[in-house]
């Protein structure tokens, strides 16, 4: 049964009504500020019940939005939100207030920060620990003479786990340049943050005594009469010592400031404006959240309300549509325990998605034999590469989209020594909402121009099942499987997966004139193009490749030589499955005989965010575009589109 949300009603907020831009702060008072941030949260709330999206870091960063807003001069100064999960509340403040309810709907403000989208978003955001490494280039830009204020990072502990992250932290340092850089520690990324920096961070707070930032930054040493600023330095730096606190940050060059609780504003406010008026070079500010801060339904989630379909405020009770069938996520999960219940050799590595790669359920299983490495894709693949390398049988899951950070490893370290590591490839294809920074475009591409590189794409779940087994018997180099987001088919499932012959595809419905040769979920829109077909006379032989590399050349070459044209379809950018088959007819000589061929991709542009139904319909690889390509290599009149 389908849960309705009761009528919504608006949040009475009088202060945020006279809030139009981040400038109409500098107008309240310090005690209006705390009741902008009440109003804030309670806005966002409203605002992500009726859109869905990233609740939880928006409200553990509410009264880090207020007062960085309050303090800096936005757009001037730059304020740069890694990931972006979080922005939704600064989005409000920055002129967005009366578009906040299309967040990551078509035409609709971006579920991330957007450069397109408003000057107070200067870079844009989706992917993690991007964010130091921006600032800085801000923050030099600014030295070399362009026309920009203070740039503030603001980066999560999860986030902090990317390597990426530190060597902008070294080079910042290195640099010694005015920074500023917000630590935003909250314990919880997506999925709990793994790993020695995390228990690094706690132990700061932890392992009291740690410096009262509440009243130091209110008798702050600057605004302290001379003859006790001495003093305060010490106590200061006494305290510091006492808690070791920020050693870590300032040998990387970074004065550290904190911890400090990020949900309090008497605290935030006078060290962010002590810090605007004295800070000369990088200073790193340790502030302690927490995500789905002020709204108790997010709080109780062990994600801290991460994402969230609509929902009802009273109850926090999500609005979620009847399911009709496994995802393939879960698909993916339950197949490969099944596989390693049989082998224990089998074993699985995601980079802080344990839940959206399904992997949570593989560890309640074989927590020896699940390993999260945090948001670490190039570790992932290389720590993948040494298991494998050690006769262990590696299923790296990762995201499409954030296997791209590991690319150079999987060329280096995996494809090169040819060792056996299992690429289970998520959100294959476009994802809806999320858009462009989470699309899956471009895997196939970059995979199968890889030698020994070993990429099938699965039609539906139960082919998913067996592309699982597949790579479990697959020991001879490596392999990747790519799955879509959300829902299968719905077909009949296998009791258990059978390993498949490597580089054979099948025909799945036998016709005339046009072959369609598709590759990955986009079958079942080639099946309804050709039950329209069919109707007009003119039903074209449909076959699933299966595989991209290496190709069934056989079954391509058998249907060249039957049919008068062939179309290839797939979930993917120029470059990948469609251009490997034009290849091999290249090779072949068959576009010497004047052979109709035609390649459906997604088109060379970055698609906005929408539904995934209206992102495939403006790519023209829906039903509808399949029967107008077919009926114009038939030589037909296209068909009108309703």
């Amino acid at each position: 049964m389908t849960e309705t949300p009761t009528t919504q009603t608006a949040p009475k907020t009088p202060v945020l009504d006279r809030v139009t831009l981040p400038s109409d702060l500098k107008a309240l008072t310090d005690r209006e500020l705390h009741r902008l941030a009440d109003e804030l949260r309670a806005e966002t709330i409203s605002a992500v019940s009726v859109t869905g999206g990233h609740l939880g870091a928006g409200l553990g960063v509410v009264e880090l939005t207020v007062a960085l807003h309050a303090v800096f001069d936005t757009p001037r100064d730059k304020i740069i939100w890694d990931v972006g999960h979080q922005c939704y509340p600064h989005k409000i403040l920055t002129g967005r207030r009366d578009r906040i309810r299309t967040l990551r709907t078509k035409g609709g403000l971006s579920g991330f920060t957007k450069r397109s989208e408003s000057p107070y978003d200067p870079f844009g955001a989706g992917h993690s620990s991007t964010s130091i490494s921006a600032a800085t280039g801000f923050a030099m830009a600014r030295e070399l003479g362009a026309e920009t204020g203070d740039a503030i990072a603001i980066i999560g502990d999860g986030a902090l786990t990317g390597g990426m992250a530190f060597e902008a932290l070294n080079h910042a340092g290195h640099l010694g340049k005015r920074l500023f850089v917000v630590l935003n520690d909250n314990e919880m990324s997506i999925a709990p943050p793994v790993g020695a920096l995390s228990s690094y961070l706690t132990r700061l707070y932890a392992e009291g005594p740690l410096q009262d930032l509440k009243a130091v930054a209110k008798g702050a040493v600057s605004l302290l009469p001379e003859p006790f600023q001495e003093g305060a330095r010490r106590a200061k730096e006494m305290l510091k010592g006492m808690a070791v606190g920020g050693t870590l940050f300032e040998e990387l060059g970074f004065t550290y400031v904190g911890p400090v609780d990020g949900h309090d504003l008497d605290s935030l406010l006078p060290i962010l404006r002590m810090l605007k008026s004295r800070a000369r070079g990088p200073v790193l500010i340790h502030v302690l959240t927490k995500k789905g801060k002020g709204y108790a339904p997010a709080e109780s989630r062990p994600d801290g309300g991460h994402a969230t379909n609509r929902f009802d405020v009273a109850t926090g009770v999500q609005v979620k549509a009847p399911s009709n069938a496994p995802s393939y996520t879960k698909v993916f999960a339950e197949s490969l325990i099944k596989e390693a219940a049989r082998d224990d050799k089998i074993v699985a590595i995601t980079a802080a998605m344990p839940d959206g790669t399904g992997l949570n359920l593989f560890a309640e299983r074989f927590p020896r034999r699940c390993f999260d490495v945090g948001i670490a894709e190039q570790h992932a693949v290389t720590f993948s590469a040494g298991l494998a390398a050690a006769g262990m049988k590696p299923f790296c899951a990762i995201y499409s989209t954030f296997l791209q950070r590991g690319y150079d490893q999987i060329v280096h370290d995996v494809a090169i020594q040819r060792l056996p590591v299992r690429f289970a490839i998520d959100r294959a294809g476009l994802v809806g909402a999320d858009g462009a920074t989470h699309a899956g475009a471009y895997d196939i591409a970059f995979l199968a121009n890889l030698p020994g590189m070993v990429v099938m794409a699965a039609a539906d779940e139960a082919e998913l099942v067996h592309m699982v087994a597949t790579a479990a018997a697959h020991d001879t180099g490596p392999i990747a499987f790519r799955y879509p987001r959300g829902e299968g088919m719905g077909v009949d499932m296998p009791e258990e997966g059978v390993p498949l012959e490597i580089g054979r595809g099948r025909i799945v419905a036998e016709g005339g004139r046009v072959a369609i040769l598709s590759f990955g979920t986009r079958l079942a829109e080639v099946l309804k193009a050709r039950e329209a077909l069919a109707a007009r006379g003119l039903a074209p032989t449909v076959a699933d490749a299966r595989f991209a590399k290496p190709l069934d050349e056989e079954l391509i070459l058998r249907l060249v030589a039957e049919h008068e044209a062939l179309i290839t379809i797939e979930e993917g950018a120029i470059g990948g499955f469609g251009s490997q088959v034009a290849q091999l007819l290249a090779e072949h000589g068959v576009f010497d005989r004047g052979f109709k061929f035609r390649s459906m991709v997604l088109p060379d542009t970055f698609i906005d965010h929408a539904s995934a139904e209206d992102m495939y319909r403006t790519a023209q690889l829906d039903a509808a575009d399949i029967e107008a390509k077919v009926l114009e290599l038939a030589g037909a009149a296209l068909a009108k589109r309703a």
